[in-house]
């Protein structure tokens, strides 16, 4: 697969050394895991099944919530699985492919973000155009290329690196920093261009994000006093997550790799908390998920009872 490789099988360090603490950590993040999984399957069957919920912001939020669960899951269950394990392992060939669905996940949640600010800025600022203006396919296929795309890139890099030992990577999975480091070559130029896929990508993309809700700030002057509180309601959750999202990316991937040390409880919050938190965020500052969700609730005991 690389140039030479005497190294088949990786071992993963993992988050803490100490077993207790491990045993800890599991009891933590199995039920962060299950309510990633079961929240966002919430959001995404509500968005199918409400008709209320028809429009391209909610068409947009599902997808959303699918990207966090499917994000979460080349990362989480493994992670927690191997916490309960003595020696953690991997193959190069599954480090390789944990890597490229990573960042393909996280980079189509970066670009479906932007398109859903892009979402909301037409609403709110051309709200005559917004049907034709908003193409959900179009934008959504254009989100998952991107990313497909710049997953691409970094395992063509990676995948031309020679990995002749040692093979103890120092996180809990397998991201390209960490692994950058077992290469037994020069791997400054592969640092820049991470640096330039990774990196930029987040900046560049969160830059527009709040561009566009500084427009949206000061187009909401002209609405209504209710109009502008329920704007304000719904850009206020999606800043929230945008920040948890870009605040940790950037601060990891806009670094050098040879100056480069993995944060690793950053990664944690960015990997398996933040997808948590997103169904949360989402549900609590939004009236017309929480008024789908209680009659998706009523259903089911209405349909329980007879």
């Amino acid at each position: 697969m690389a140039r030479t490789n005497n190294v088949t099988e990786l071992i993963i360090a993992g988050l803490f050394q100490d077993p207790e603490v491990q045993r800890a950590c599991f009891v933590v993040f199995l039920p962060v895991y299950l309510a990633t999984v079961v929240g966002n399957g919430l959001i995404v069957l509500t968005v199918r099944v409400s008709k209320s919920l028809r429009t391209p912001m909610y068409f947009f939020l599902s997808h959303l919530s699918l990207v966090e669960i499917s994000y979460s899951s080349t990362v989480a269950p493994k992670f927690i699985t191997d916490l309960l394990s003595e020696i953690k392992t991997i193959s190069l060939e599954g480090c390789v492919a944990q890597i490229f669905f990573f960042h393909l996940l996280g980079v189509a949640e970066i670009f479906l973000l932007t398109v859903m600010a892009y979402d909301r800025y037409v609403a709110i600022c051309k709200p005559l155009h917004y049907t034709a203006a908003v193409s959900r396919r179009r934008l959504l296929a254009a989100s998952w290329l991107g990313g497909f795309l710049h997953s691409t890139v970094q395992i063509v890099i990676t995948v031309q690196l020679p990995f002749c030992g040692p093979n103890v990577i120092d996180h809990y999975f397998c991201d390209l920093h960490p692994l950058f480091k077992l290469a037994c070559t020069d791997t400054s130029v592969e640092g820049v261009v991470v640096l330039a896929n990774s990196g930029l990508i987040s900046v560049f993309s969160f830059l527009l994000l709040v561009s566009s809700y500084v427009v949206i700030l000061l187009s909401l002057r002209n609405h209504s006093a209710e109009g502008r509180r329920k704007a304000l309601s719904t850009c206020a959750s999606h800043l929230t997550v945008v920040t948890l999202f870009f605040g940790p990316a950037i601060f990891l991937y806009m670094r050098p790799a040879s100056t480069f040390t993995e944060d690793k409880l950053v990664a944690v919050f960015y990997t398996v908390v933040t997808p948590m938190l997103n169904p949360i965020i989402y549900t609590l500052r939004n009236a017309e998920m929480k008024v789908a969700l209680k009659r998706l609730w009523g259903r089911k005991v209405n349909s329980g009872l007879q």
